[in-house]
């Protein structure tokens, strides 16, 4: 299993950016694919999931109506659409598969996301 972030950076508050993952090794388009994010110090949280077939959504309260998760299960690839950032987003973001279900994580070498003016 390997996952590869890309898409992170330096953004103005209100400004917005587009996280994307690339899945390889795993059967991707049947498992629920998340983001995760992590500051210095602090426990990682999942901001983000979609499931497969069908791909309903979960967010995390403090980005839902900002934040958009999608994939692309014939590219094997999930995206994060982040709008509105605020500095509170800064953090290291992850993609993540738990494979088989129940098993073990996989984690990608995760993306720094920075919202500063």
């Amino acid at each position: 299993v390997q996952l590869v972030e890309s898409g992170g950076g330096l953004v103005q508050p209100g400004g917005s950016l587009r996280l994307s993952c690339a899945a390889s090794g795993f059967p991707f388009a049947i498992f629920v694919m998340n983001w995760y994010r992590q500051t210095p110090g602090k426990e990682r949280h999942a901001v983000a999931a979609i499931q497969p077939v069908g791909g309903h959504e979960w967010y995390a309260d403090s980005v839902q109506g900002r934040f958009t998760i999608s994939r692309d299960d014939g590219e094997k690839m999930v995206y994060l659409e982040m709008n509105n950032l605020q500095p509170s987003d800064t953090a290291v973001y992850y993609c993540n598969v738990q494979f088989p279900p129940g098993g073990r994580d996989y984690w990608g070498q995760g993306t720094q996301v920075t919202v500063s003016p």
